[in-house]
């Protein structure tokens, strides 16, 4: 019976710890930043949030120019920042430098990766369209499909009247 109340008291204070743990990151934590989405095509937008700098400030990377950071309303602790990547920014990691206000410089290493892009929409021809060859031969294509499912029903019809 000691034992369990012994346990008890251990598991509540590990839940305290654990629960004031998480309030008290550190600045100098690469933690405090977090880069959506974590790959992004060149061109693309990526969101940044920032804990631990209230007053706001900017953000930096070689994947993109300066851009700005601002508080969040009912977040004390907390600014958020858009950035859109460089069209010419090679696939690769990228870091992310912060610079608060009042606070050291922060960088997160490999925050995000620039995937290269597709051109996408063009379906992997160089053309606007098809061409009359194209629909000729999937005009053949359908016709011969419903000519070879017009002999297959008419056969399976044949068979269950033997």
């Amino acid at each position: 019976m000691l034992s369990t109340r012994a346990l008890a008291v251990s598991a509540t204070a590990v839940a305290a710890l654990g629960l004031t743990a998480t309030q008290a990151v550190a600045w100098d934590s690469s933690s405090n930043i977090v880069a959506m989405p974590s790959a992004i095509a060149r061109g693309g937008q990526l969101t940044v949030t920032v804990d631990g700098c209230p007053q706001g400030g900017t953000m930096t990377s070689r994947a993109f120019s300066q851009a700005d950071l601002s508080p969040i309303r009912n977040h004390s602790e907390t600014s958020k920042g858009t950035a859109t990547v460089n069209s010419s920014a090679t696939p690769g990691a990228y870091d992310i430098r912060v610079h608060c206000e009042g606070k050291p410089a922060l960088t997160k290493s490999a925050a995000f990766t620039v995937i290269g892009g597709v051109r996408g929409g063009l379906g992997g021809s160089s053309s606007d369209g098809a061409t009359p060859t194209d629909m000729a031969i999937g005009g053949t294509l359908v016709g011969l499909a419903l000519v070879g499912g017009g002999v297959f029903w008419m056969r399976r019809r044949a068979e269950s009247r033997i």
